[in-house]
């Protein structure tokens, strides 16, 4: 998401007087090191959906994974609208980071291989994914597909010193 970002606005409505915005780098710190994120896809009738994950950052980009079977998989078979989130439970420190954007499946071996490495990386051995047939395997779990996240807005919410961060792609 770097290789055109665009220049952070700070939103003063939602902000301390004294706020700076966020940085580009503690919102990635912040995605780095989550361990958890909230997914939100829309249903074939319009209804939200919201699910726990884990995702990870490569090239930039946030990436997941769903089993065909699993109702964001549908989801995402009608419509590639979602929402990412993670960040912190407490009220008075942390960042929260929301992206708003689109999930572009991603299928060919090279890329599918490097989101693998980052799982493994990040999550450890229980995450460790084969690439068969442009999706992971593993000895847990059946097939699953993976997503990449094109965003088109990413948030960033400061708490402490509480500051709302814009920047649009």
């Amino acid at each position: 998401m770097t290789a055109q970002l665009p220049t952070a606005e700070l939103d003063r409505r939602f902000s301390d007087e004294s706020a700076p915005p966020s940085t580009w780098a503690q919102v990635t710190a912040t995605l780095d090191a989550a361990e958890v994120f909230w997914l939100s896809t829309v249903r074939a009738d319009g209804r939200p959906h919201v699910t726990p994950l884990i995702a990870v950052r490569v090239d930039d980009r946030m990436h997941f994974c769903t089993g065909p079977d699993e109702q964001k998989a549908r989801n995402l078979s009608g419509s590639d609208a979602i929402v990412l989130t993670t960040g912190s439970s407490a009220l008075g420190s942390g960042l929260d980071v929301v992206i708003e954007g689109r999930a572009v499946r991603i299928s060919d071996p090279a890329s599918l291989t490097g989101v693998a490495d980052a799982y493994r990386a990040k999550y450890g051995p229980d995450w460790s994914f084969d690439v068969v047939g442009g999706r992971f395997v593993n000895t847990v779990g059946g097939p699953a597909t993976v997503f990449r996240i094109e965003p088109s807005t990413v948030l960033a919410f400061a708490k402490g010193v509480y500051a709302q961060t814009r920047w649009r792609f």
